[in-house]
């Protein structure tokens, strides 16, 4: 194992950067040493670092990353139970098994996503009202717990420490390894079919407004996957207008399609932020809007294009400069949850703070509470540069119309809501709290997330 090493730090965003002591594993051994060697500083794991905001970091004290600790450990052919490493990656999970006819079954919109930190966050993606959550299709889950054991929880075993883990953000111990159930694929190709693999059957609806847009998502349950893309500078009649994608596994496999990613060199020319900023913003989306001039449209389309399109562009989050950006994603419950949706999404547009990617979907029923996000509703993404003080009043005013509304912000994505919002909006902290303090009384495992919002050390 490498030695401690200081590393300057920061989520997805960008936004707020810190320092920390980073070691890098390669085997377990490695990681129990180090955990014994960290001189009683708090400590968190860390895996790609793709959540947007501070769940990942530990100002001044230890970060152990994970990225190493990645070995694919066994699989079962007849149910597809996956058993693997805490760090091996979605990406990985495809790149093996799409062409044998298997799925993960739950990818954000990030395939750069560690197994760990999918459990940590409790990922959903695109088939939420179909599959649930990542937490759904996981067991024997060890975790390495702050007395230094190892300690497997799933449903039936430490069910209570296995659902604080579950969106837990990392705090309740160290997850070492799991059992996760991929998902067979309708168009499952055989060995000897190397150079194909299953596609997607993807529709794509131009939705005029935010009623629009519920109506046809409504229509849309029995589909596999849906998603929409909403334009988040849109007001008035056109409030919530975007566009909507829903798919499915095509019956026949095609030739995949691989596209290169963008050089991270380019990114990095384009890094200064200048390209990003409201004008800029809100001709891009009328753009994307228009562009679908046909109400519908019909192609078959790969994996990576469905899912991941982000990822093509590699290293994008530089594009907003050295400020980084704020990812905002909420859920308000059903009910006038699209009058809630339309209000929030008109006071954004009013204040002249564009939102550059806006995101839209309908959950389905299955919540899990403690600190799991996904609850029945509508939510919402949105990705704003950061122009300091004047968005962060903004987002302060967001959390109170979303936590009036009953609703909550996810907390991977983000990086500043304040405490008392955060209590409004997850009533089960105190009782995830305690499952985690009985778990960690020392309070060992700590982040900066985790301090903002009372949930280590003192909660007062």
């Amino acid at each position: 194992m490498g030695r401690w090493a200081e590393q300057q730090v920061a989520g997805w965003g960008r936004y707020p950067s810190t320092t920390a002591l980073v070691a890098r594993p390669e085997t377990r051994r490695d990681i129990e040493a180090a955990f014994k060697d960290r001189e009683g500083s708090p400590v968190l794991a860390q895996g790609m670092r793709r959540s947007y905001g501070d769940a990942a970091l530990l100002k001044g004290c230890r970060v152990i990353d994970f990225t190493h600790i990645n070995r694919m450990l066994s699989f079962d052919e007849h149910e597809g139970w996956l058993r693997c490493e805490a760090g091996v990656t979605i990406a990985e999970i495809v790149d093996v098994f799409l062409e044998r006819g298997w799925f993960p079954p739950v990818v954000p919109g990030t395939k750069y996503v560690t197994v760990a930190g999918a459990l940590a966050s409790d990922i959903h993606g695109k088939n939420h009202h179909v599959a649930g959550s990542w937490s759904d299709h996981v067991r024997r889950v060890e975790l390495l717990t702050a007395n230094g054991e190892v300690v497997t929880c799933d449903r039936a075993t430490n069910s209570d420490l296995f659902w604080a883990t579950a969106g837990g953000q990392g705090l309740t111990g160290m997850i070492l390894a799991m059992d996760v159930r991929l998902g067979r694929v309708r168009s499952s190709t055989t060995a000897s079919d190397a150079d194909q693999v299953p596609m997607i059957d993807v529709e794509t609806i131009r939705v005029p407004d935010l009623a629009t847009f519920l109506q046809v998502s409504a229509a849309s349950h029995q589909r596999e996957y849906t998603v929409g893309w909403v334009d988040g500078t849109a007001r008035g009649r056109g409030t919530g207008r975007g566009v909507l994608m829903r798919g499915d596994w095509s019956a026949a496999p095609r030739r995949a399609v691989r596209r290169r990613a963008a050089r991270a060199s380019m990114a990095r020319y384009l890094g200064s932020g200048w390209l990003i900023n409201s004008a800029t913003i809100k001709s891009f989306n009328t753009f994307y809007y228009r562009r679908h001039i046909r109400r519908a449209t019909a192609r078959t389309v790969d994996a990576d294009r469905f899912f991941f399109p982000l990822d093509a562009v590699q290293g994008w989050n530089v594009l907003y400069g050295k400020r980084g950006f704020l990812q905002y994603q909420f859920v308000v419950p059903p009910g006038g949850g699209g009058d809630r949706v339309a209000a929030i999404l008109e006071a954004i547009a009013s204040s002249g703070i564009a939102a550059s990617l806006g995101v839209i979907k309908e959950f389905g029923e299955r919540a899990h509470g403690g600190l799991s996000f996904p609850a029945p509703g509508i939510t919402v993404a949105l990705d704003f540069p950061n122009t300091g003080t004047r968005l962060l009043d903004l987002l302060d005013r967001l959390d109170d119309a979303v936590a009036s509304a009953g609703g909550r912000v996810y907390l991977a994505k983000d990086a500043r809501l304040g405490r008392e919002s955060f209590r409004r909006m997850y009533p089960d902290w105190s009782r995830w709290k305690e499952v985690r303090d009985a778990a960690d009384p020392d309070q060992v495992f700590q982040s900066d997330l985790g301090r903002r919002l009372g949930l280590v050390g003192d909660a007062s």
